[in-house]
């Protein structure tokens, strides 16, 4: 598992544990869990292994096949923007020249979207996460729960979603499993929940603190109204939470995801993205879009079910991806 909080950097000499890949060595795992992303990318390097010379017509083809990429027009825009100032600075003739200027162009678009941790981070740690009905946040909630045990530290999960029993349900089932304690409560608000979730870590001197929040859509102006008061009463129980923000969202929305970011980053204030379920689409470009229309940091991806699919995002790695 890869370490949320002060990452140490890797020993080279050292093995990776079984089954566990080093952290440098995500590019297998992304080649294979973004086979969807890579087959529908393919079609926009096919354009530039299959025109012999650089033209407008090229430009146009590869512009088309990155739309349909699901990158977005801005992104796309950019992307053909950097092909043409490499042609003219460089002098190129040959079409396949460009594949290589291509992905340097996407990793210098994408690399922006990497964050990492501070080392040192206060105690406890608040992390509220939001998004649609569907996204995967529980999921999501209970593998950054291994992974923060497995850095040692302790976690206290908050059901803040009040609307649906069954989520409730499913976050303590998920704490039982973790050996983990979770605030809940049958009735009252999500605030009032997360409030005694901090106010219980600070206590028990719990590291970590996740606050879940019940599925909505930005249209459902009442429904982000709620969570805009969510965030104030957390400031009620300590002045800095949350000290991080996350959007969930799921990677089959394709270029809905750069909406979703917008209106939840303008009701919160985002710190960071968790993109889920990227091992079952095809729009996994999608995150070019965000990277040039609303560039909020991606902190993790989803790539699968198990805990273990929850990895950093790492520009470089996800390109090498799409290219191979």
């Amino acid at each position: 598992m890869f370490s949320l909080f002060g990452r140490k950097k890797p020993d080279a000499n050292a093995p990776a544990a079984e089954g566990t890949p080093a952290q440098s060595g995500l590019k297998a795992f992304f080649r294979k869990d973004l086979e969807r992303t890579r087959e529908r990318w393919s079609k926009a390097l096919d354009v530039l292994r299959a025109h012999p010379k650089i033209d407008e017509e090229l430009y146009e083809a590869l512009e088309t096949q990155l739309i349909s990429a699901d990158v977005g027009m801005a992104a796309t825009e950019t992307l053909i923007a950097a092909l043409r100032k490499a042609q003219r600075d460089k002098r190129l003739e040959d079409a396949s020249q460009l594949e290589d200027e291509l992905k340097a162009a996407l990793v210098s678009l994408l690399t922006p979207l990497e964050k990492p941790f501070p080392d040192e981070v206060p105690k406890p740690f608040v992390i509220l996460l939001a998004g649609v009905n569907g996204a995967g946040k529980t999921t999501t909630i209970a593998k950054l729960t291994r992974m923060l045990q497995e850095e040692g530290r302790t976690v206290l999960l908050a059901a803040g979603d009040t609307f649906r029993a069954a989520a409730r349900e499913q976050l303590a089932e998920w704490g039982k499993r973790h050996n983990v304690s979770v605030v809940s409560q049958d009735k009252g608000d999500s605030a009032a929940v997360i409030f005694d979730a901090i106010q219980s870590a600070r206590a028990r001197g719990i590291d970590v603190v996740l606050a879940d929040t019940a599925g909505r859509l930005p249209t459902q102006l009442h429904l982000m109204e709620e969570i805009r008061k969510v965030k104030r009463v957390m400031a009620k129980a300590d002045a800095a939470a949350p000290h991080e923000t996350w959007l969930v969202i799921d990677a089959n929305t394709g270029q809905n995801a750069v909406k979703q970011v917008e209106a939840f980053d303008k009701a919160l204030g985002l710190t960071g993205l968790i993109v889920t379920k990227l091992d079952g689409t095809a729009k996994g470009g999608a995150v070019a879009a965000i990277a040039r229309e609303h560039p909020v940091p991606i902190r993790f991806i989803g790539i699968g079910e198990k805990a273990e699919d929850l990895r950093p995002f790492i520009a470089a790695d996800f390109v090498d991806a799409l290219f191979a």
